[in-house]
């Protein structure tokens, strides 16, 4: 491949339950690293385990609603701009790396869970924690309960190497370029896709993105600025922070004081596959054309050093 190379790894000796995933991740790297931009694909993954299958009443397209389909596709030109993507193997419905590492429900597990799992987050609370129990429409996944044992397997061989590989990666960028931007790359159902605000107001516009940075705790708002303007001169409808302001990911790796940006950037199903088929529509090229051109914008060292270091310039000052 012209422009990048590829690294397929798991950086943990902590041997996975499933033979599907003796390689948890893959980073798809530039030549050279010219670029302070990382990108994160954690819910793009579409390999899912024969045993995974067999414990589970629902076919495959029914488990593959909550994953966010062909969004490393469209982020692939990261590495064209001197950026590393960095993409998970494993499906969402199998391990949801946008959680904390234990956020376990108790519902999902044989027996007691350990003192230091959190199991009473909202997100456990609709059956939404780091292993799921139910996918987006609220059918159980599993035939019968895990056991804790493979749960916290699945953690240690999958979840932490992943997120170990993602802080190696904004490390590597904080100590080249004195800062680090994290791109976190997820897609929303067209359904879901409307401003709940001016809905209340009888706009029905569709959302094409929504950009989260923690109502601006995660990111510079410049920096969220530039993204946003860009996505609008396409003439995308575009929104911040509703109705997702962004998750665990953006929130852990967000820390603008200490040069570390994060925004979630949530593109529509609609606009590039078919819902219902899960197959990539005729828009495709064209969006995943148009996200390279905003993200070559934002790429760039000379415009990010002037938003970001006059950022923190103002912070300490």
């Amino acid at each position: 491949m012209d422009g990048m190379r590829e690294r397929r790894e798991t950086e943990s000796a902590t041997p996975c339950c499933d033979p599907e995933f003796e390689r948890a991740f893959d980073i798809i790297e530039p030549d050279e690293l010219v670029s302070p931009l990382v990108f994160s694909s954690p819910h793009s993954g579409r390999i899912y385990p024969a045993r995974f299958l067999a414990a589970t009443p629902l076919d495959s397209a029914t488990l593959r609603r909550s994953e966010d389909a062909y969004v490393d596709d469209l982020f692939a030109s990261a590495s064209s701009m001197g950026a590393p993507l960095l993409r998970a193997r494993f499906p969402r419905a199998y391990l949801d790396l946008n959680r904390e590492p234990y956020e376990l429900d108790p519902k999902l597990f044989a027996g007691a869970l350990p003192s230091f799992a959190n199991t009473r987050s909202l997100r456990v609370a609709a059956g939404l924690g780091t292993i799921p129990r139910v996918v987006a429409d609220a059918r159980e996944i599993y035939k019968s309960r895990l056991t804790l044992e493979e749960g916290l397997q699945r953690i240690d061989s999958l979840y932490k190497p992943y997120h170990a590989a993602l802080r190696g990666l904004m490390e590597c960028a904080a100590s080249r370029f004195d800062h680090a931007v994290l791109i976190d790359c997820h897609s929303m159902p067209s359904t879901g896709a409307r401003d709940p605000l001016m809905s209340a107001r009888g706009d029905k516009r569709r959302i094409d993105f929504v950009i989260g940075d923690r109502y601006g705790a995660s990111a510079s708002s410049g920096l969220v600025d530039i993204v946003e303007d860009h996505l609008r001169s396409r003439g995308y409808h575009v929104l911040r922070n509703r109705p997702y302001a962004g998750g665990f990911i953006t929130e852990h790796y967000g820390k603008p004081v200490a040069g570390w940006h994060a925004l979630q950037i949530e593109v529509s199903r609609g606009l590039y596959m078919d819902e219902s088929t899960l197959q990539k529509n005729e828009r495709f090229d064209a969006v995943a054309r148009d996200l390279s051109q905003v993200m070559a914008a934002v790429a760039r060292h000379d415009v990010l050093a002037e938003i970001l270091g006059g950022d923190r310039r103002a912070a300490a000052e």
